[in-house]
C-alpha cells in the first residue's frame, strides 16, 4: 500500500480547479425569472391578429407584467422545469371604415391577462382573460370578441412554446446540449472498429447495449409512487362528503368549474377539466373510490383515489386519503407529478374546504 500523498494520481479522485458540474451529475438549480421573462415578451409582443380583415385592425403591444417564480432543476441530466407565474400583456384595436379611405372609426385597447401557469398544469391550456379599457359600445365588444375568437389561440400557442421551451431546459438547454456524454453506442462502435478487423460481432453487442439502456430510460418513466393523507375536520361526516361530491360547492370553494356524477359509473370534471375520472364506489358519508387522472399524464393512466370518512366522535371528522399509481413523470416530462398532487389535495382542496366553510384551519 503507497504512503499518503504517494498513490497512481490516476486513481485519486480531487476537487476540479475549475468547478465544472461534469454531465450535471450534482443538483443543480437555475433562475429562470429574466430569461421567461424576456422570452415571453418575445413570444407575446406585437403580433398581428387582425390586419384589416372585417375592417378590423387588432396588434399586441408589450408584456406589461410578469410575475411570479420561474427555475429549473438539474440532476444527472435530467430537467426539472418549476414555475408558477402570472401575467399582462396589452393590446389594441381599431375598427375601419372601409367606405371613408379605411379612416379609423374607433380605436381601442386593452389587456390580456393570464393570472396562473403553472408546471403542474402543463399540459392544459392556462386561463386567459381578455378586457377593453376605452369603448364598451358596440364596436369596442366587436373589437374584443374579435381578439377572443382569433387572439386567445394565437396567446395560447405562444404561451405552449414557453411551457415546451422550460421542459427542455430554459436558459439551461444549450448548456445541457453542450454537457451531455459521450454516448454509449459511439464510445463502443469507435474502441470496436480498430480491434474488430471488420467483424460484425462487436456491433451486435453494442446494439445489445443500446437497446437494455432504452429498456432501462423507459422502466424509469413508467414509475409510479402512492401518496398517503390524513386530514381532520370540524364537521359531520356526511358533510364533507356531500361537498365532496357536489359539484356546486366545487364551484365555490375551488372558483373553477366542475361537472360531478353522483352515481357508480359517473364520471366527473374538475378544475376546468384538467382532472377527469369515475366513480367506481359510493358509500354517503363513509367511502368515495374513484379512477382519477390529470390532463397532462401519459395517455391511458389513472390513479386510484380512496376517500374514507371516520367520525371517532360528534362534530369531529377524519378523512384519509390513498391515492395509488401516481405517475412520476407527465408526458412532457416533467417529474414533479406526484409533490404537485400531494400539494393539490392539500392546498388547493383540503384547505380551501376548511377556509370556505368553516371547518377549523
Amino acid at each position: 500500500m503507497a504512503r499518503y500523498g504517494e498513490g497512481d494520481k490516476r486513481w485519486i479522485v480531487e476537487e476540479r480547479v475549475d468547478g465544472t458540474n461534469v454531465h450535471n451529475w450534482h443538483w443543480a438549480e437555475r433562475n429562470c425569472i429574466e430569461w421567461s421573462r424576456s422570452f415571453l415578451s418575445s413570444l407575446l409582443s406585437g403580433l398581428t391578429i387582425l390586419d384589416g380583415e372585417g375592417g378590423l385592425v387588432i396588434r399586441t403591444k408589450a408584456l406589461d407584467k410578469l410575475e411570479g417564480e420561474a427555475y429549473v432543476n438539474i440532476r444527472k441530466g435530467k430537467v426539472i422545469p418549476g414555475y408558477e407565474l402570472s401575467l399582462s400583456l396589452s393590446w389594441e384595436g381599431e375598427a375601419r371604415d372601409s367606405t371613408a379611405g379605411g379612416d379609423p372609426l374607433v380605436k381601442v385597447s386593452g389587456s390580456v391577462e393570464v393570472p396562473y401557469l403553472a408546471d403542474e398544469n402543463a399540459g392544459e391550456d392556462p386561463e386567459v382573460r381578455i378586457t377593453i379599457r376605452d369603448d364598451d359600445g358596440p364596436i369596442g365588444r366587436r373589437i374584443k370578441d374579435a381578439f377572443i375568437a382569433k387572439g386567445k389561440p394565437v396567446v395560447l400557442e405562444k404561451i405552449q412554446a414557453y411551457v415546451q421551451a422550460m421542459a427542455m431546459g430554459g436558459p439551461a438547454k444549450d448548456e445541457l446540449e453542450t454537457k451531455k456524454p459521450p454516448s454509449v453506442v459511439g464510445k463502443n462502435q469507435s474502441a470496436a472498429s480498430p480491434a474488430a478487423g471488420g467483424k460484425t460481432a462487436p456491433t451486435a453487442s453494442v446494439a445489445g447495449n443500446a437497446a437494455v439502456g432504452t429498456k432501462e430510460k423507459k422502466k424509469t418513466k413508467e414509475g409510479f409512487k402512492n401518496i398517503s393523507l390524513t386530514e381532520k375536520f370540524y364537521c359531520r361526516a356526511r358533510d364533507i362528503y356531500e361537498i365532496l361530491m357536489d359539484e356546486n360547492r366545487w364551484k365555490g370553494f375551488t372558483q373553477s368549474n366542475a361537472r360531478i356524477s353522483n352515481e357508480v359509473g359517473g364520471q366527473f370534471s374538475l378544475f376546468d377539466g384538467s382532472i377527469t375520472g369515475v366513480n367506481e364506489e359510493l358509500q354517503e358519508a363513509k367511502l368515495i373510490v374513484q379512477k382519477w387522472r390529470f390532463g397532462s399524464w401519459p395517455e391511458g393512466v389513472h390513479s386510484t383515489v380512496r376517500l374514507t370518512f371516520d367520525e371517532p366522535e360528534q362534530g369531529v371528522t377524519i378523512v384519509k386519503l390513498t391515492q395509488t399509481n401516481v405517475p412520476e413523470e407527465d408526458k412532457y416530462g416533467n417529474a414533479t407529478v406526484v409533490e404537485n398532487t400531494e400539494r393539490g389535495w392539500r392546498d388547493l382542496i383540503f384547505h380551501k374546504i376548511r377556509a370556505v366553510f368553516g371547518f377549523g384551519m
